[in-house]
């Protein structure tokens, strides 16, 4: 309601803002300089660009930016740490590329950017999040303002020095490092320009047609067996096409693994407690408790869902109990659920109110004595109904500045009840639509009353408040133990690799593989979340199997590491699969090129090698394919070479096989073009777009410098 009523509702007010995952990495700014752990050992987790990341100092940081993510109600597992973790990184690698071009540059921000940024007409999101009400857009740069300037005068009470040094000492730095950014990618996009020139050559190239006359002998008829590719070829082939073949390090592994989940005793042993505390269930006066108290997975909460949008499997089922009745247990996302239905209305999915407020207090402080209040609030309700203008009282009176500009109307889905102050929300949903009424509200933000008109109801359907117990159906001790202990005893009889598969195979357990498993890597495919199998394997020698299982949620892991791939260029076994058929290729091709020998015409070629001669009409030079043949770029550039016209040319190694072609006729062709200026501009702005996003840019910059990454080590 109120804008900035929400804003006091937490000490660290400023910080709440939806700050999100690619802001946080800007927000930290460098606290603590060459600092050793554990006596002399070190603590460079990384260096890019000749400037070392300290361990000690990315974790003070990394503590910083978990605690806003923890007060935003982020559930904090390794998936969001590793998230976190990634984004700080991340922000040191752009610090360390980046000041340098931003000093040649001359590339700064200003104080009264920075004010733009605050309050001008595209405020960063949280600000606007949080100094606008949710069902307006009406951004008031004038609350932001006297909050923000508010926090600044009270600096120094010990209760606001964390928020102050927050704000001013990480916010507003990494809001300018953010601008910054902002005008070297806008500079960036702004230098490319395609001359017209080339637009018009494009298009005179591509309205060129030819037609040729060709053999094209398929490397299939040369046996595969007949060419033999050995290590060292791939070996040569990688190194002369480096930037195709690099490696990142990884790791593969197999694994066998041991299914640790409820059995059939474990689930009725659960079940037997959800029908013991059904009756309970059913007779109680305060179910909130019972749920809390018998450890409920999920939350009993004051709100009604329509039919058509409840999302149980059992929802037929459950909209037909009367009020007080109980359903189940039946399973649902895995757990044993009971629902109690509380209560029914006839309800609307939607409906559209408007309304004035007179506070008489924020955050437990009288503003306004509750006589007053009254008084204004009545006088306000029996003018209105003496003919007033609505919008003209809400600019007047209403203490809610979100809705001063729309005549204090706002539009709310049933989904938003439990977000509301119970009266408003009452009057809105439970009322008709006409009504106008005057209610007191009282909460944690703020204290007063509203004076409400319910303008529509839209929607209306059958909707059920209901309770809904949930009890996780989870292994027993005894399940995981017993588990453990199996897989615990695999791993104690397979110390070499040839156990491993020799007790695999003896006990028919299954062998997983999973590879290219990456050193920052928190999730493995097959496996799930398994950040300290990652780290064991980049602890690990080829070979090497895990002494004890890893527990990896209801499962054990028992780890072998079969691969060591280090940075740099691919081995030859890992490499084969992409460049073996590349090689024999060519192998192949040189023994047709062999076979064809000098020819003077097609017909020679194709008593030769057993093929036909074909034809291909209008092929064009934008399109480097021949039908009922496939891409083949080379034959296609050959097709409008000048000098082979009405000549024979020489043995062409394809994509598919070896050609010989004749040109028969060169020629253009009408084609729709369109206008080159048009073109041309379209190009620009295609490729602004491509130099202006910071993805494509960042990813680019990297290459640039050198990045010693050695974090894994430490996380």
């Amino acid at each position: 309601m109120s804008i900035i009523q929400s804003i006091r509702d937490k000490a660290a007010w400023i910080i709440i803002g939806a700050i999100a995952l690619a802001l946080i990495a800007f927000i930290v700014q460098d606290a603590f300089q060459n600092r050793n752990l554990f006596g002399g050992n070190s603590t460079t987790i990384g260096v890019v660009n000749g400037v070392k990341i300290d361990l000690l100092d990315f974790e003070e940081k990394y503590k910083r930016a978990e605690e806003l993510y923890r007060q935003r109600g982020f559930p904090i597992n390794d998936m969001m740490r590793t998230n976190i973790r990634e984004s700080l990184w991340n922000e040191y690698v752009d610090d360390a590329i980046m000041k340098e071009r931003y000093e040649r540059l001359g590339i700064q921000v200003s104080d009264k950017e920075l004010s733009d940024i605050l309050y001008g007409e595209n405020p960063p999101d949280d600000l606007r999040n949080q100094f606008t009400d949710p069902n307006t857009k009406q951004y008031d740069a004038n609350a932001a303002y006297q909050a923000i300037q508010q926090l600044k005068r009270n600096r120094n009470k010990p209760e606001n020095a964390a928020q102050y040094a927050s704000f001013f000492g990480q916010y507003l730095p990494a809001l300018a490092k953010n601008r910054q950014k902002e005008k070297y990618l806008s500079l960036l996009g702004m230098s490319v320009y395609v001359p017209k020139w080339l637009v018009e050559k494009m298009n005179t190239d591509n309205s060129q047609s030819s037609s040729i006359s060709y053999v094209n002998v398929p490397y299939s008829t040369v046996s595969d067996s007949a060419v033999q590719v050995t290590d060292a070829a791939i070996n040569d082939y990688v190194k002369k096409h480096p930037d195709e073949y690099e490696q990142e390090e990884s790791r593969s592994i197999e694994y066998v693994m041991f299914d640790a989940g409820p059995t059939k005793e474990d689930s009725a042993a659960i079940l037997s407690q959800v029908e013991a505390l059904k009756t309970d269930f059913a007779t109680t006066n305060d179910v909130a408790s019972f749920m809390i108290r018998n450890g409920s997975e999920t939350p009993y909460t004051e709100a009604f869902e329509v039919k058509s949008k409840l999302r149980s499997q059992h929802a037929d089922s459950i909209s037909q109990l009367a009020e007080g009745q109980v359903a189940g247990p039946f399973i649902e996302n895995g757990n044993y659920v009971l629902v109690r239905m509380m209560e029914k209305r006839n309800l609307p999915d939607s409906v559209k109110v408007r309304h004035i407020l007179v506070k008489t207090g924020e955050q437990g402080t009288q503003t306004l004595a509750d006589s007053t209040a009254k008084a204004r609030i009545d006088s306000i309700s029996n003018a209105i109904r003496g003919g007033a203008n609505f919008a003209d009282m809400v600019v007047k009176y209403s203490d809610d500045q979100g809705s001063k500009e729309t005549g204090g109307e706002y539009e709310f889905a049933l989904e938003s009840f439990p977000n509301l102050s119970r009266e408003f929300a009452e009057v809105a949903f439970y009322g008709v639509a006409g009504d106008k009424k005057t209610v007191k509200v009282e909460n944690q933000s703020y204290s007063g009353y509203h004076y409400i008109e319910v303008i529509n109801q839209r929607k209306f359907e059958p909707a059920y408040k209901f309770a809904e117990y949930a009890k996780a159906i989870v292994p027993s001790e005894e399940t995981i133990q017993r588990q453990n202990g199996i897989a615990s005893q695999f791993a104690a009889e397979s110390r070499t690799k040839k156990q491993f598969d020799d007790n695999a195979k003896k006990n028919n357990y299954n062998r997983l593989v999973a590879t290219e498993i990456k050193p920052l890597d928190a999730v493995i495919n097959g496996i799930g979340t398994s950040r300290e199998v990652v780290k064991w394997a980049y602890g690990a020698k080829p070979g090497e199997i895990s002494e004890t299982p890893f527990q990896v949620d209801y499962k054990f892991v028992v780890p072998v590491v079969t691969k060591v791939y280090e940075k740099g260029l691919m081995t030859a076994d890992k490499a084969r699969p992409m460049v073996e058929s590349i090689l024999r290729n060519e192998e192949k091709g040189k023994q047709i090129i062999a076979k064809i020998g000098k020819v003077s015409t097609l017909e020679e070629v194709a008593q030769k090698t057993s093929q036909q001669v074909a034809k291909a009409d209008s092929l064009m030079f934008s399109t480097p394919f021949i039908p009922n043949v496939g891409q083949e770029p080379k034959v296609i550039g050959a097709a409008f070479d000048k000098s082979l016209q009405g000549k024979v040319s020489q043995p062409i190694a394809g994509n598919g096989g070896v050609f010989v072609i004749k040109v028969e006729n060169q020629s253009a062709v009408p084609t729709a073009a369109g206008d080159p200026g048009q073109i041309q501009a379209q190009q620009i702005a295609g490729y602004r777009r491509a130099y202006s996003d910071p993805r494509i840019v960042n990813e680019v910059l990297k290459k640039s410098v050198k990045i010693k990454d050695e974090r894994y080590k430490f996380f």
